[in-house]
């Protein structure tokens, strides 16, 4: 088991202790079934794929709540009564569960060939994206220069 000194990150970090709380659930206990991967698409689009071998779309539940994304998959029972020499294809019920950023939602899934496709993106609204501040001096002037026509010289 490992484990990390946050001190540091308490000094500077205001607020963040609902990260931290995350990080140490995860350490405990990282699900490995169905295995996933995540993919950053481009700098605000994310990808989700999961493999679903043996699993249908109808099997397959997506809830997304508010910073939480459930995926979920119920295993109808097979009425056939199967003797396996090696079963190695996992076909039992899952609860996946991913911890979503701010402004991160779900845009689309897709089911094709026992794969899984979430994608993700990230839209922050545009009262939250970052804006420069002008500093005004003390007359109550900013750094706005505005500039003139400046006059012609005439070739001598």
């Amino acid at each position: 088991m490992r484990t990390f000194d946050l001190t540091p990150l308490y000094r500077s970090a205001i607020g963040f202790d609902r990260l931290v709380n995350m990080l140490e659930q995860r350490a405990e206990a990282a699900p490995s079934y169905p295995p996933y991967n995540v993919e950053l698409v481009s700098e605000d689009k994310y990808r989700i794929v999961m493999a679903l071998a043996g699993f249908s779309r109808n099997e397959i539940e997506i809830v997304s709540e508010r910073d939480t994304l459930h995926v979920t998959g119920r295993k109808q029972k097979d009425e056939v009564q199967r003797h396996y020499l090696h079963r190695g294809i996992a076909q039992r019920d899952f609860e996946q569960r991913f911890q979503l950023a701010n402004h991160v939602k779900v845009v689309s899934a897709g089911f094709d060939n026992g794969i899984l496709t979430i994608e993700l993106v990230r839209e922050v609204p545009e009262a939250l994206k970052p804006r420069k501040i002008a500093i005004a001096d003390a007359n109550g002037n900013t750094d706005n220069v505005q500039v003139l026509e400046q006059p012609q010289q005439q070739a001598a």
